[in-house]
């Protein structure tokens, strides 16, 4: 049963964290590579991703975070992600709302990692096959 103290928003359910922590370590850097281009908010999801596996994170913002972070990965949510124009209007509003509930633990280290990593895979991307990173 989730535990609830006054300070906090929402209950911390440790199994659910467990999953959400499984799923995004699955499928996060997959569904990043493949479609990074067509996320706008990309730079936050990623600087999301880095505060959560920060050691200095909070437990609950890290709960928060991954939960909003195994949304955007879930293959079928409420708008799949291949609809044009609207697919990750759900991801960016659950991704929004999480950070925004966190903001003061996502760091400008958080999102200097999240700006170098959109870097790392703009030249993966551009690079020719024979030349790209195995994943």
């Amino acid at each position: 049963m989730p535990v609830m103290t006054g300070s906090e928003l929402a209950p911390y359910d440790p199994a659910k964290y467990r999953r959400d922590e499984a799923r995004v370590a699955r499928g996060f850097w997959t569904k990043v590579r493949r479609y990074g281009r067509s996320v706008p908010f990309l730079p936050e999801a990623l600087a999301g991703y880095y505060c959560a596996r920060d050691p200095r994170t909070p437990l609950k913002a890290k709960a928060v975070l991954m939960g909003a972070l195994a949304y955007f990965v879930l293959p079928a949510d409420m708008l799949p992600d291949f609809v044009a124009l609207l697919g990750f209007t759900d991801d960016a509003t659950v991704l929004y709302a999480a950070i925004r509930s966190i903001a003061p633990h996502v760091t400008d280290e958080h999102r200097a990692k999240a700006r170098a990593a959109i870097e790392r895979l703009a030249a993966e991307q551009d690079a020719p096959e024979t030349l790209r990173p195995s994943a």
